[in-house]
């Protein structure tokens, strides 16, 4: 793409940035809640984006600059410093271009959002409950590295340890972007717990990642929610198991349950299953995005497809493979306590990748 054309689209974007600076400030527009935080989201992005367009047209001019003290100046120091320029400004066009181009591709507006994380035993019986444990907290270490707050839902044990199913909320700075790389199957290969013979055994967990909705982004009537109260099961002592603090949502309209029942308090489960009957209702029109993209990105088969396998956890040779992008790597102990980024970090190369092939910049 030439220089002109490049800024050109930017010189766009840049009256856009002053427009909506405008809008944020006008009293009608702060007044409309909805639309107000749409413009913020819409200006923040933006601001990326003009940022680097300033730094872009800088090299741009330092190499002119550069250029033309070389065709005019005749002492040796001021040259040699014009060369230096000339060197640092062209090697540094390459990556803001590759950086401009990414910011030009319109982004996942979901990825900014916190998440809703579902971890469920498959295959394999008690073991894949252990597993499904063992990647609940490999999630946990990693949200706590990142400075992520982690909240269960709720949760039912596996007999012999583990999940059979734990549902939990992250949230943070941009948690949907980086996590809805690990919705799949993740297979584990490993000698169980409950293997008398020495024989490794294959079993498997799904993991689901759902941007959680806001209030701005469903609307759901009271009328068309039914609400059931009950005791608490499971651990929690006295208070939980006889106090009537479990919530369950109905949503009639589409059939959608939910329920809460980690908090004493009957008001804060009824919150958490909200921010939850939300976002189910909200990801029955997400999915529809997603199995149109899952067709053309490797790289969010997983969330177009959520039976597909992404990912081999292979205790025996200490082995961890990514099956989207071919990742390898064999530090399986580490990965397992929650370092994970450097695996997530190769996915989202990979995925910038096809995003600029799909939009031909």
């Amino acid at each position: 793409m030439a220089e002109s054309n490049l800024l050109n689209r930017l010189d766009g974007l840049v009256s856009r940035f002053e427009e909506v600076g405008t809008l944020i400030a006008d009293p009608a527009v702060i007044a409309d809640m909805k639309r107000f935080v749409r413009l913020n989201k819409e200006y923040r992005d933006l601001e990326k984006i003009v940022a680097t367009r300033t730094e872009y047209v800088n090299v741009l001019n330092g190499i002119q600059e550069a250029k033309e003290l070389l065709e005019t100046e005749q002492d040796p120091d001021m040259r040699n410093m014009a060369r230096e320029e000339l060197e640092a400004c062209n090697s540094r066009i390459p990556a803001l271009e590759e950086e401009i181009k990414l910011l030009l591709v319109p982004a996942d507006t979901q990825d900014e959002k916190n998440a809703i994380v579902e971890i469920r035993g498959g295959t394999g019986g008690d073991e894949a409950a252990i597993f499904a444990g063992d990647l609940y907290r490999m999630y946990v270490k990693y949200c706590e590295d990142k400075g992520w707050k982690v909240e269960v839902t709720r949760y039912t044990e596996g007999t012999s340890g583990g999940f059979k199913e734990i549902i939990f909320t992250v949230t943070g700075e941009s948690v949907y972007g980086i996590l809805k790389y690990e919705s799949g199957v993740h297979r584990v290969q490993r000698i169980p717990q409950t293997e008398t013979q020495g024989r490794v055994h294959t079993s498997a967990a799904t993991v689901a990642v759902l941007p959680e909705a806001e209030e701005f982004d469903v609307e759901i009537k009271e009328s068309d929610i039914r609400t059931d109260i009950f005791c608490a099961s499971g651990h929690g002592g006295q208070s939980v198991n006889t106090t009537y603090s479990a919530i369950r949502l109905v949503h009639i309209p589409t059939g959608i349950t939910v329920q809460c029942q980690d908090e004493k308090s009957q008001l804060k489960n009824k919150a958490k299953a909200m921010v939850e009957l939300r976002t189910r209702i909200y990801n029955m029109e997400y999915q529809k995005y997603l199995d149109e993209i899952a067709s053309k990105r490797k790289t969010m088969v997983s969330s177009g497809d959520r039976s597909a396998k992404i990912r081999t956890y292979n205790y025996p040779q200490g082995r961890i493979t990514d099956h989207r992008i071919n990742y390898t790597i064999y530090n399986l102990s580490a990965f397992m306590d929650g370092d994970i980024q450097d695996c997530i970090n190769h996915l989202i190369v990979a995925e910038n990748a096809e995003r600029l092939k799909e939009s031909e910049l």
